[in-house]
């Protein structure tokens, strides 16, 4: 028979042998930028293949890390309204620099409106103002959303 003393050491030794086993099953949450499988992804609202290495759009929802990946950024803006989507304003989002296909932060882009954009909406992101062609109307992501909705 095994005495108490030992029985607890077992248990205790067990116990904290099996922190780091389920320490590694918690998922990481990424809202990193993430890959995108060009001309096979769907634009989550109009279905789209994803082609345009320079419009495309990623919302990630901060809290599950799940990404839904856009052809432009209008069908970004009216999915959120559509599919009410609560996470809207915690959202990260990535949107490619339409001069450089870089991923940049997509509320803090700068954008332009005279653009052949996949879907017709015309803004393209660039990371600087300085990137906007003189003479070129310049605005923000709030007013990109605001346009794209009274358009609708």
């Amino acid at each position: 028979m095994i005495s108490l003393k030992r029985r607890k050491f077992i248990q205790n030794t067990a116990a904290l042998a099996l922190i780091p086993i389920f320490s590694a099953c918690e998922k990481k949450i990424s809202t990193e930028v993430h890959e995108i499988h060009w001309d096979r992804d769907m634009c989550a609202r109009c279905v789209m293949v994803v082609s345009d290495r320079n419009q495309t759009v990623q919302a990630i929802n901060p809290k599950n890390g799940k990404v839904h990946v856009f052809d432009d950024i209008g069908c970004l803006i009216l999915w959120f309204r559509d599919q009410d989507i609560k996470w809207e304003n915690e959202a990260v989002i990535w949107i490619n620099d339409i001069k450089t296909s870089k991923w940049i932060n997509a509320r803090t882009a700068y954008y332009d409106t005279m653009n052949i954009t996949p879907m017709a909406y015309g803004f393209g992101a660039h990371e600087a103002k300085e990137d906007i062609q003189e003479g070129l109307e310049i605005i923000d992501f709030n007013e990109v959303k605001k346009r794209v909705l009274e358009s609708e």
